[in-house]
């Protein structure tokens, strides 16, 4: 409804998971995705950013989401996105990002960009800005334990470790356990103390 009252502005389509709203981009070519960051499907909304310029690379991606960490904003801005808006903001902002998104112009959430800016220098002792327990958790899972093995282990429910994988999923844009074993091998995970 926001975007049908602008008069310079029309929704061609939409789309409920990753998968169709890449099919939707390559059938459409439109000068603007909004997409959510948390999609639902078998690729995650970051995996796909990258693939939107492949598929119509006339096609800026605005990301809207309630995601507010500063760490989401960079992985997506990194992965291909023009723009990032909270939904909170929506009203405010989301317009505005589309327009600059299809000039080719970045726009960030004026609130998130604060958070950015305040924001120490990336660490690089963790590798994808992993919380130090994402990390035991990804290390753990590469090392084959289940869920319920990790919980015990840790000392957390088994919905606290299936909230920490998600999150490391979500930060690395990756999907399958084989994806996070071959992250962990490659970044010394299995071979820390």
């Amino acid at each position: 409804m926001l975007l049908d009252a602008e008069a310079d502005l029309e929704v061609v389509a939409e789309a409920g998971d990753a998968e169709t709203a890449l099919r939707t981009v390559l059938g459409h070519k439109p000068d603007v995705l909004v997409l959510d960051l948390n999609m639902p499907g078998e690729i995650t909304s970051l995996q796909a950013l990258p693939l939107v310029p492949e598929r119509s690379p006339g096609t800026n991606t605005v990301v809207l989401t309630m995601q507010d960490d500063p760490e989401f904003a960079r992985r997506a801005m990194r992965a291909g996105a023009k723009a990032y808006v909270l939904k909170e903001a929506a009203d405010t902002d989301l317009v505005e990002a589309i327009r600059k998104a299809s000039q080719g112009q970045t726009y960030l959430t004026p609130s998130l960009g604060a958070k950015l800016a305040a924001a120490p220098p990336e660490e690089a002792g963790r590798p994808g800005d992993l919380s130090e327990r994402e990390v035991e958790v990804l290390r753990m899972i590469a090392l084959g334990h289940t869920n319920a093995e990790i919980a015990a282990e840790l000392y957390l429910s088994v919905r606290t470790v299936e909230t920490h994988r998600a999150h490391v999923q979500q930060k690395l844009g990756l999907s399958t356990r084989a994806e996070l074993v071959r992250y962990a091998i490659d970044h010394g995970l299995l071979t820390a103390t």
